[in-house]
């Protein structure tokens, strides 16, 4: 049967057991809470999405997990037309009698463009990191041991003419 046109409200919850069916998914741990607000119309449907919660994710520097807190908003629009086709990264288009929209896959990518490329412990309210101390002495102590450049010193010896 379908939606009626007009606004729909939903509610739900990302968590774990969303990513487990992705090999590739960088995120195997969250918990975000999902509130869709919908707008049919004859010619299309306005999904805005907004994302509060938290997602697991892997430090840059000291390799220990925590959760990230990701609090995001995003529009897109299905547009009714004669095939499917995506026509912009916020615009698809579905066939005029298709009674199903997979969410599913925006979902994933949202949820995964919200992590930085490099993500990093937030510091404490002081200022202070609030990485794993240990791993970052270790990283300090090993970096102050390694020899300085002396494999690249002996390429630029090598003479090419």
């Amino acid at each position: 049967m379908g939606l009626s046109t007009g606004n729909h409200s939903f509610s739900f919850t990302v968590d774990d057991k969303f990513f487990a069916p992705f090999e590739e998914a960088e995120i195997r741990q969250a918990n975000v809470n999902v509130e869709l607000d919908l707008e049919k119309t004859e010619r299309m449907l306005v999904l805005n999405f907004h994302f509060t919660g938290s997602i697991r994710v892997t430090c840059s520097r000291c390799l220990d997990e925590f959760d990230m807190p990701v609090d995001n908003e995003e529009e897109f629009f299905v547009k009714f037309g004669e095939e499917y086709r995506e026509e912009a990264d916020n615009v698809t288009i579905i066939p005029e009698g298709e009674a199903h929209f997979d969410i599913a896959p925006l979902l994933y990518d949202y949820l995964h463009l919200m992590i930085p490329y490099r993500v990093v412990h937030p510091d404490d309210e002081n200022g202070n990191t609030t990485c794993d101390m240990a791993v970052i002495n270790r990283l300090e102590q090993l970096k102050g041991n390694g020899e300085t450049g002396s494999l690249w010193d002996k390429l630029k010896e090598i003479n090419l003419d």
